[in-house]
């Protein structure tokens, strides 16, 4: 898929050289569009993991095993959502890839931009570096929106961006993964990160906020 990703998307990309040659990182990128998921593994030069909702992977029929293939082939991983105790089963998921020294993709505003502005970030993502220890890679994305916005089931042509910014080593907390303040203080620094990649406006609101209140 390759070719055809950069003949549509015609993909302007940098700061590839921060993603480490091997051993386990965090990719941390804003939200924009769907079609992320399928951005940063396409530009990336290793394979990167991402969770993704269970039901892409049960689907029944002819569109189930097209959703089954395309999420198994860009690195998506099942995981069930909804509750507490299904997002700690999430982050051991996590856990457990990079455990294995893979990168693994995370949207740390937990879901997608509902207004093209970069939100609030959540603690799961600095819950994870601080547990592995694992460098985080920021990300921006430019232009996802303007080629699958909010609606759109198709994704149209179009070029974007992606910035990866140096990693980032919160190895000074060791031992602190459980105090909450540290928690705030590693996943701003990490937004701080995207936004200087993204150039976005920011806004210290959760992005579901946002979207409840629309």
């Amino acid at each position: 898929m390759r070719p055809m990703f950069k003949l549509a998307y015609r993909p302007e990309i940098s700061g590839l050289q921060h993603i480490p040659g091997d051993g386990a990182a965090i990719i941390a990128s804003n939200h924009l569009s769907e079609v992320d998921s399928l951005v940063l593994p396409m530009v990336a030069p290793r394979p990167i993991s991402f969770l993704a909702k269970a039901e892409y992977f049960t689907a029944p029929g002819l569109k189930g095993w097209a959703s089954r293939s395309f999420f198994t082939g860009v690195g998506a991983v099942p995981v069930e959502r909804g509750n507490g105790r299904a997002a700690l089963a999430a982050l051991d998921t996590a856990e457990r890839i990079l455990g294995r020294g893979e990168l693994f993709g995370i949207y740390p505003e937990g879901t997608r931009s509902p207004d093209g502005r970069l939100h609030r970030g959540r603690v799961g993502v600095a819950r994870l570096a601080l547990r592995t220890g694992a460098p985080v890679v920021p990300v921006g994305i430019l232009g996802t929106d303007i080629v699958q916005p909010v609606g759109k089931k198709v994704p149209g042509l179009g070029r974007v961006t992606v910035r990866f910014g140096a990693p980032l080593d919160f190895s000074k907390y060791r031992g602190l993964e459980r105090n909450r303040t540290v928690q705030r203080a590693v996943v701003d620094e990490i937004m701080r990160a995207i936004l200087e990649l993204s150039q976005q406006e920011y806004v210290d609101v959760y992005g579901s906020t946002v979207k409840s209140a629309a």
